[in-house]
């Protein structure tokens, strides 16, 4: 029986509990993982992904912080844990099959408890989008997980998400614009 950090180590696809819904990831630095991911999400890779962290520091491989100006940096930061994905600038070496057309990266820190121990384990983010087909409903519990998409994932976290009722607004973490409430 495979663990999860050995499927995500393995370039497995996990699906797994965040603050709202269940969520599928990856190692965000293995493209043959996120590719299989989008192929199973039948997602465009032109949309870019979430990057999920348990802190900010794991973040940094992938954030421009030269371009957050200092007076912002509170701001980000104060908004996390939970709930709040922000769109930073992120670095030239960021690979495109997480940012998608654009010159930005999508990311939030989490206190959910199985997410923060895996990105513990590997002292990484995990790729974060709902664990779902593109344009269905994203599953809320991990039997649905099982029951829609348990034959195309690789493991499945049986753990709880944070119980939200919405899944997590999306900003522009620099001037603080909404995408998605």
């Amino acid at each position: 029986m495979s663990t999860a950090l050995e499927v995500y180590n393995d370039g497995g696809v996990l699906a797994y509990p965040t603050e709202a819904v269940f969520g599928l990831g990856c190692d965000p630095d293995n493209e043959q993982a996120v590719m299989k991911l989008l192929a199973i999400k039948q997602r465009p890779i032109e949309k870019g992904l979430i990057l999920l962290a348990s802190n900010y520091s794991q973040l940094l491989p992938y954030i421009d912080e030269q371009k957050i100006p200092q007076d912002k940096r509170f701001a980000i930061l104060s908004r996390w844990p939970d709930g709040i994905t922000q769109i930073l600038p992120c670095l030239s070496t960021t690979p495109n099959w997480l940012t998608g057309k654009f010159t930005t990266l999508a990311v939030r820190v989490t206190s959910q408890p199985d997410v923060v121990a895996l990105c513990n384990q590997t002292n990484k983010p995990i790729v974060s989008t709902s664990a779902n087909l593109s344009g269905e409903e994203p599953a809320l519990t991990w039997q649905q997980v099982e029951k829609d998409l348990g034959e195309k994932v690789d493991f499945i976290i049986k753990g709880q998400t944070l119980g939200f009722t919405q899944p997590s607004k999306i900003i522009d973490g620099l001037s603080g614009d909404v995408f998605r409430v």
